[in-house]
């Protein structure tokens, strides 16, 4: 009941992501999961985990545009209402029956509910209370239909409520499983148009002849103009139509056009449709269509993309058509607005998720040029969400974090402010998102770095973060091969790290056995780079730049490095080896002060080393007689290692003696860390 374990801090996508939501205005990505997890993403580098009491899917997940909130229903059917500044539920509600359409109405703190049993409600979030609240404006299935004639029990559930652009939320459109689709009139409560039931005839994309078609089952939808007078909507069986819903079109020959992705007997559901209109073309005079599915089954996957023309309906066609090719299996898409330079929305971006875990960015530079090339099938290069803590691309080996003590930061914070410019200059900012969660800009021009975070790769390389403030600011990165460092095995995958404030110095052991130190400093010039074996050690000038220049290379076994410490202020660097030796550096001389075994005969890897100044050092050795008062003050600086097989060992620090052993009555586990509690 003490301890509230959760996690407050988290970076990356989760693995499990499955679908994404927006926020066009404070610019912030959310990412759902099937485990309860909300990803928040937003500008400086700032990311919030959000975590649900129950670990469930996520099937809708929308903002309350510029507002701080965001509503997310779970698969048990809990629409959630999340307090993005304070990371929590601020309130919940739990529907009685399965939710099957939800829809937010834009600037407002209205939402549109459709169920299974063909049922819409509507849900008002008070901010100041709050609280969700189930608007006495319910409809049920007969009121909707009692002005088409289609029978009620052939209606089934609802798949898509869309509010009609342009009409401040007044005029919906309300979609059922079957294909009936219904533009309701809220204000007026009736139906202004019925679409997409018992129509007899419809126009191919491709031909405009008239071919004739049958009810069939709605997958998705979305509003293909952006003044809500045309409907596209896809169907399980693959097929895409283009629907007209303006009120004065009553002739069915002209109602709709079909489009078809392939000529396959068996297609794909058509799973996702998004609309983005041509920026550069006068409203309702065409754009494109984003589609994922409608291709024939068992082919690649990909997003469609069809350029379409349209200066009135009948005239509406398809004049090019791209397949964007998928970096993974996909998980969910969509459009966000471009910003240009006069902070004004010039044109749409598409944002694509794929398993497990990645984000792809497409800009509409480049979508333009496929599209204008008509290029068939195009594996275009996107731009990927370059997480500020890489996880597995590179794959990370090894981490940790320091704090950093008061007084002793002065170079780590020249060191920071220097090498941080050069790093966002580098990242660039089409990534860049705005946001409310909290990050280094938030608290002002503080530049003392209290914590730093550093991390190690499979590809050798070394990342240090400035850790200050829950987002993380990447400090530098140091790449597995180093031009002035050429040494067998440099850019092995590294496996252990230490970092020592007083001295500005870290180190890093890798899976070849050797160490390599660095110092920070603040200035270019020339150093001393030291290149220590078991036999000899060679000393080259080098010239490195600025932050963090290599000191020296210690190889003295040929055995995977499973430990590093600082001891002594800095001035002596323990090294555990997967064999089961120990040895010690000395960070002033560049040199081997001893080598030793821990357990006579043993070779079980080291797993940690602590160093601590004792009194009284001869009551640890075994079998031996309580010493003389004379001998009570003796102090002596000792080292204590702990093996995997659970063998605990006390060295002389200076000498590398063996002062005591201990076993652990434990064959069956490893061990996995060793502290010393009190002073």
């Amino acid at each position: 009941m003490d301890l509230d374990q959760r996690t407050v801090i988290h970076y990356g996508i989760p693995s499990t992501a499955s679908m994404i939501a927006f926020d066009a205005i404070q610019r912030l990505l959310a990412i759902g999961t099937l485990d309860g997890r909300i990803k928040v993403i937003g500008g400086g580098n700032a990311e919030s985990l959000l975590v649900s009491p129950k670990p469930l899917p996520y099937k809708n997940l929308e903002f309350l545009c510029n507002e701080g909130f965001l509503i997310a229903i779970s698969n048990e059917n809990e629409i959630q209402v999340w307090d993005l500044e304070h990371g929590q539920i601020a309130t919940s509600l739990q529907w009685e029956v399965n939710i099957t359409a939800f829809s937010v109405v834009s600037g407002t703190f209205f939402m549109y509910v459709g169920d299974e049993y063909g049922s819409f409600s509507v849900l008002r979030y008070l901010p100041a209370k709050e609280k969700l609240l189930q608007l006495p404006y319910h409809i049920p299935v007969n009121c909707l239909i009692g002005a088409t004639d289609v029978s009620v029990y052939t209606c089934q559930s609802i798949v898509g409520v869309l509010p009609q652009p342009g009409t401040y939320g007044n005029r919906l459109l309300i979609a059922y499983d079957n294909g009936l689709i219904i533009l309701w009139d809220a204000s007026e409560a009736q139906v202004i148009l019925v679409r997409g039931y018992k129509y007899s005839q419809v126009k191919d994309g491709g031909t405009n002849e008239l071919i004739s078609q049958e009810k069939k089952e709605i997958s998705s939808l979305c509003w293909a103009a952006s003044d809500g007078s045309i409907l596209g909507v896809g169907y399980v069986d693959g097929d895409i139509m283009l629907w007209d819903m303006t009120s004065d079109s009553s002739n069915k020959d002209n109602q709709v056009v079909k489009l078809e992705l392939s000529s396959g007997k068996k297609r794909l559901p058509v799973i996702v449709l998004h609309w983005s209109a041509n920026s550069r073309l006068p409203v309702g005079n065409g754009g494109q269509l984003f589609i994922y599915g409608g291709d024939e089954l068992g082919c690649e996957e990909v997003i469609t993309i069809l350029d379409l023309e349209c200066s009135g309906f009948e005239t509406l066609r398809c004049i090019s058509r791209v397949d964007l090719k998928l970096n993974g299996p996909f998980a969910d898409m969509m459009l966000i607005p471009s910003v240009d330079a006069t902070g004004d929305n010039s044109s749409s971006t598409l944002l694509v998720l794929t398993k497990p875990g990645q984000l792809f960015l497409y800009d509409d530079i480049t979508l333009s040029a496929l599209l204008s090339h008509q290029e068939s099938k195009s594996s275009v290069p996107a731009l990927k969400f370059s997480l500020e803590v890489p996880i597995s691309d590179p794959s990370m080996t090894v981490a940790k974090l320091n704090l950093v003590p008061a007084g002793t930061n002065s170079c780590l914070s020249q060191v920071a402010s220097v090498m941080k410019i050069d790093v966002k200059t580098a990242m660039g900012t089409k990534w860049s998102l705005a946001g409310t969660v909290p990050s280094r800009s938030t608290f002002g021009e503080v530049d003392e770095v209290e914590s730093v975070y550093m991390a190690g790769y499979e590809d050798g390389s070394f990342r240090m973060w400035d850790a200050t403030f829950p987002a993380l600011s990447l400090m530098f990165v140091l790449e597995g091969k180093d031009e002035n460092i050429q040494v067998a095995g440099v850019s092995a995958s590294v496996s252990a790290l230490d970092f020592c404030s007083l001295t500005m110095c870290f180190a890093m052991g890798n899976e070849c056995g050797l160490v390599r130190t660095y110092k920070l400093r603040g200035s270019a010039d020339e150093t001393k780079f030291h290149f220590v074996t078991d036999t000899k050690t060679e000393v080259h000038i080098i010239h490195q730049g600025i932050g963090p220049q290599c000191t020296a290379v210690f190889s003295v076994l040929k055995s995977p490095i499973q430990t590093l410490q600082f001891m002594n202020s800095g001035s002596k660097l323990a090294v555990g080896f997967e064999c089961g030796q120990v040895a010690m550096l000395d960070m002033k001389s560049f040199s081997v002060l001893f080598l030793t075994n821990c357990i006579s005969g043993s070779k079980s890897p080291v797993i940690s080393l602590i160093q601590k100044t004792l009194t009284n050092i001869h009551n640890l050795i075994d079998n031996q007689k309580q010493q003389e008062s004379t001998n009570a003050g003796v102090h002596a600086d000792v080292l204590f290692i702990l093996t995997k097989n659970s063998n605990v060992a006390v060295v002389d620090s200076v000498t590398g003696d063996m002062v005591s052993s201990y076993m652990l009555d434990n064959k069956e586990s490893s061990a996995l860390a060793l502290y010393i509690i009190g002073k």
